[in-house]
């Protein structure tokens, strides 16, 4: 058992920006682009507040919302143009599907954050958000602030905004990667990502980070066979590269049928270990996937991690923004909130960064891995915060046991 260090956690006030910065509307529903600062409420305290180690910060409160705000005030400060977003997604925290697809838009160029709505009901927390982060509007989309997934609450006055029509998974992904395509000024991309649209949450969460750091849209289908949306879109993108998470959830089928479309590489196996720990080894073998560029193939140190509980899927589109931006970090998952699970501590274990003791090695000129936490402690316990640290922390090795290693790779 790794030993873990007892030093207290350190509680952070992140961002609790009061009267900092514009007011997050433009008049009349135009844009602003600057002018005098206006007094801004200030962001509820479970959107706010993190807490940080050596080397994690966790962002967060008791629920998916206030995840989701956090991760967006922690990338987005509002202060200046730069740390402004162009629109912010908002998504019903009941739309597991949409919100998923919606993940997509925290990749470049458009770098949205995602918040939710709870039904036709806009959190204070999402609200004040909005307001904070005062969102440019993106040119490609006519100057719209606010991009809406479906049914959601109304956005308060002043914002201009773009709404989705969420009809059955296949037709809300469609219409997500038509809004992509808008946003990239016509690029089509090269890779779509494609799950199946009854797999379990669990297996399906990682996509979202995969999705905004590659740029890659997701797709659903049905084990019966590939819906008329989805075969729309991927003929449109002419034999893009198919990757899918969980294959056995598509069915041999469906998974026949892709190949029609482009050629299809599964980046999870078909035979994951028994159900309590497939989730968290579904998302390691995620987070060391590649395919020449594409995948996150973090199989060394030096990286940036996102960690969220299995029980809490929309985390995974709230964290989304997390890996496209900062350190750019996959999802790796966590069963229960007072355990990190041995495959996940192997994992980590393997990429730990090390420094040798050698005069002209230092820890200064090392890597590091840092690891975002999503949630309050009913999602990651702070001792499983505490052990993460431990794990991620820059070790030292003896220069005899680092010339031992070196030969052993030769």
């Amino acid at each position: 058992m790794r030993t873990v260090s007892q030093r207290p956690l350190v509680v952070v006030l992140l961002l609790a920006i009061v009267g900092l910065c514009g007011c997050g509307k433009g008049s009349g529903g135009q844009l602003s682009s600057g002018g005098p600062a206006r007094k801004l409420a200030p962001v509820d305290a479970q959107g706010a507040v993190s807490v940080a180690t050596r080397n994690t910060t966790r962002l967060g409160g008791a629920n998916v919302t206030a995840d989701a705000a956090a991760v967006a005030r922690a990338v987005y400060p509002g202060l200046t143009p730069a740390t402004r977003p162009q629109a912010v997604v908002l998504v019903d925290e009941r739309d597991w599907l949409p919100a998923l697809a919606a993940s997509v838009l925290s990749s470049a160029p458009a770098g949205a954050p995602i918040l939710y709505s709870e039904g036709e009901t806009l959190p204070a927390v999402s609200r004040q958000t909005l307001e904070a982060m005062h969102p440019l509007g993106a040119p490609a989309l006519g100057g719209a602030q606010v991009i809406r997934i479906g049914k959601t609450a109304a956005v308060p006055r002043g914002y201009l905004t773009r709404t989705v029509t969420a009809g059955v998974p296949s037709d809300t992904a469609a219409s997500v990667e038509g809004l992509l395509l808008a946003l990239d000024r016509g690029n089509a991309p090269h890779q779509v990502i494609v799950l199946a649209a009854d797999a379990a949450p669990a297996l399906t969460m990682p996509a979202a980070g995969l999705a905004a750091e590659s740029g890659a849209p997701i797709l659903f289908v049905t084990p019966a066979r590939v819906s008329a949306p989805t075969a729309a879109v991927l003929t449109g993108l002419h034999r893009p590269s198919i990757y899918v998470i969980d294959p056995a959830a598509l069915g041999a089928r469906t998974l026949h049928e892709l190949h029609h479309y482009g050629p299809v590489t599964s980046i999870t196996s078909a035979a994951l270990p028994s159900a309590g720990n497939a989730p968290v080894q579904n998302a390691i073998e995620v987070a060391r996937f590649t395919d020449g560029t594409f995948g996150w193939g973090v199989k060394e140190p030096g990286h940036g991690l996102v960690f969220a509980n299995e029980a809490r899927p929309l985390d995974a589109p709230a964290a989304a923004l997390l890996s496209a931006t900062g350190d750019y970090g996959p999802l790796l998952l966590l069963g229960v909130a007072t355990q990190v699970p041995p495959a996940l501590v192997n994992y980590l274990s393997d990429i730990q960064p090390a420094y040798t003791n050698a005069p002209q090695f230092q820890p200064v000129r090392g890597v590091y891995n840092h690891g975002w936490l999503i949630g309050d402690e009913h999602a990651i316990s702070a001792v499983s915060q505490a052990e993460i640290d431990s794990i991620l922390e820059i070790s030292s090795r003896t220069q005899s046991s680092e010339e031992t290693s070196d030969s052993q790779v030769e």
